[in-house]
């Protein structure tokens, strides 16, 4: 199915286009990886909706990314009750860890380290999102644990691709 299609199902479900932005949105980032302004633009023109109201969305809200991020996107809530469970310290290791700042992706384009508001987890401050997951009462050796964890997923991605690439027989 196509991306067309599937923004058009989901909107279906709607009485108003405008209502369907987000969930549009969603679909065509998993499609293309972030939202880039022709993206965003064939998104309005699916839904027959105002661009601006479109672009509102994409930049106003952290889980939709206008730039390319990396396989792996690290969001870690910087709000109080986190700040007050040490997201400060976990920001500086992530960064260290990494060995890029926030705002940055790893060279590799495996890593992309980001704070946020609030993930609306207090109850598991510090908490840190990955892609769709949440990861919370998180410390230093949970951290390490995750990126390697994350490293391997990656690395186990790769040899699978590699393997499917590779002609039969070898």
């Amino acid at each position: 199915m196509t991306m067309r299609e599937k923004i058009e199902e989901a909107a279906a479900r709607y009485p108003d286009q405008r209502s369907a932005i987000m969930p549009a949105l969603l679909i065509a980032q998993r499609q293309h990886g972030h939202l880039p302004g022709p993206v965003l633009e064939e998104v309005a023109d699916i839904l027959r909706v105002e661009r601006i109201w479109v672009y509102e969305l994409a930049t106003f809200y952290t889980l939709f990314h206008t730039e390319p991020v990396g396989t792996f996107h690290l969001q870690l809530c910087d709000n109080v009750s986190c700040m007050l469970c040490g997201a400060e310290t976990l920001l500086k290791h992530l960064e260290t860890a990494l060995g890029i700042s926030k705002g940055e992706t790893t060279p590799d384009g495996l890593f992309t380290l980001s704070t946020v508001e609030c993930l609306g987890a207090c109850e598991m401050a510090p908490v840190m999102q990955v892609g769709d997951d949440y990861h919370g009462a998180l410390d230093v050796a949970r951290i390490d644990a995750l990126l390697d964890r994350l490293r391997t997923e990656a690395g186990q991605a790769t040899d699978a691709d590699l393997a499917a690439a590779a002609p039969p027989g070898e």
